[in-house]
């Protein structure tokens, strides 16, 4: 099997993000983005998912809300990457994960259609030390960039903090399965012959 690997290295007036992955990791992952909670959420991202991954982001204007963006752009482009062709793949992934007195669910469709629904039920303003709307933001960014279908849905809780965590480690477990190889599957895991 050849080595699924991403690459990216996104630099704007804004920001400067690199990001290399390894959809056939162990979860081995070094991030730096100077929040964080964002740093937690992407760490648990990796270690569910069982990527490699290294990122690191530096804000170049002192906006929040741009490195909260730019890092889920570069973060979904270098998924994107490695996953290539998509030959091979088991194409479906679904998880329901429990935090707690959370539970979130995501399912995915590794299809190059882009869709996206995402309901957080987050209700506080800031979790952590990051705003509500950016962490809507950084789901919103990471799908529009992965060019999948993904539905996530919190279900209930009510600890904001847990229910972000619940939702990430969703879409992890999820994107693993989804991503995974699949020895019965002869190619494209479409009925077109191409996603």
């Amino acid at each position: 099997m050849k080595s699924r690997l991403g690459r990216i290295n996104r630099k704007t007036r804004e920001t400067e993000v690199s990001v290399n992955v390894n959809l056939d990791g162990s979860g081995k992952i070094s991030v730096k983005t100077g929040i964080n909670f964002l740093d937690h959420l992407i760490v648990s991202l990796g270690k569910h998912a069982l990527l490699d991954l290294k990122l690191n982001a530096v804000s170049k204007d002192g906006i929040v809300h741009h490195l909260i963006e730019d890092t889920a752009i570069a973060l979904a482009n270098a998924m994107d990457s490695a996953l290539g062709n998509r030959s091979g793949i088991t194409r479906f992934g679904y998880a329901s994960v429990p935090m707690d007195e959370s539970l979130a669910e995501a399912s995915l469709d590794l299809v190059k259609r882009p869709y996206h629904k995402i309901e957080l039920a987050i209700e506080r303003n800031q979790i952590e030390e990051i705003s509500k709307e950016d962490l809507e933001h950084f789901f919103h960014s990471l799908a529009q960039n992965l060019n999948i279908c993904m539905h996530v849905t919190v279900k209930y809780g009510e600890n904001d903090h847990h229910k972000i965590e619940a939702a990430l480690k969703a879409f992890a477990v999820a994107w693993r399965i989804a991503a995974s190889y699949d020895k019965k599957q002869k190619g494209i895991p479409s009925t077109k012959g191409a996603m």
